[in-house]
């Protein structure tokens, strides 16, 4: 009986794999439910036909539920954006993305990762500790914040080699 109520009832496990143009209208969405200012489809479109530019999707069953962008040259890539639908959040889909996302980035030759967070944003910063970023630098006024003050970014970095 429990594995007829695990098969009905159980979150299904999100299924990772990199993404392509056609995930640009999903990506979108997904960005605009998440940020103060959502990045266009057509924005999405540019960056995944860029050859520089990779992706990493978490799909659970049709639905786009995480993403992760990057680009690269000589050597050192920057994370874009990463995004989670917020029914995930806190389900491991971020770490999982990164993760897989940063060996394909190693696989690549990239040597060093960058990226900027909100210093407002907790969860996340927790996550890019946890995957060995440190920070590197601040970038004062940013983010827009909903007070009206311009919010810190924080520039964070890892060695991949």
């Amino acid at each position: 009986m429990s594995g007829l109520f695990t098969r009905f009832f159980a979150r299904p496990t999100p299924v990772y794999a990199e993404a392509g143009i056609a995930d640009a209208a999903a990506f979108a969405a997904l960005h605009a439910s998440a940020f103060r200012r959502g990045w266009s489809e057509d924005e999405f479109q540019r960056l995944l036909l860029d050859r520089h530019v990779l992706a990493h999707r978490a799909m659970v069953r049709d639905a786009l539920v995480g993403f992760v962008l990057s680009r690269s040259v000589v050597g050192e890539a920057e994370i874009l954006s990463v995004a989670v639908a917020a029914a995930e959040r806190g389900r491991g889909v971020a770490r999982q993305l990164l993760t897989l996302h940063l060996r394909r980035l190693a696989g690549l030759g990239v040597a060093s990762v960058f990226l900027e967070v909100d210093e407002s944003n907790e969860p996340a910063r927790r996550l890019y500790a946890r995957l060995g970023f440190r920070e590197i630098g601040r970038r004062k006024g940013y983010y827009p914040q909903t007070s009206g003050a311009p919010g810190t970014a924080l520039v964070l970095s890892r060695e991949l080699a």
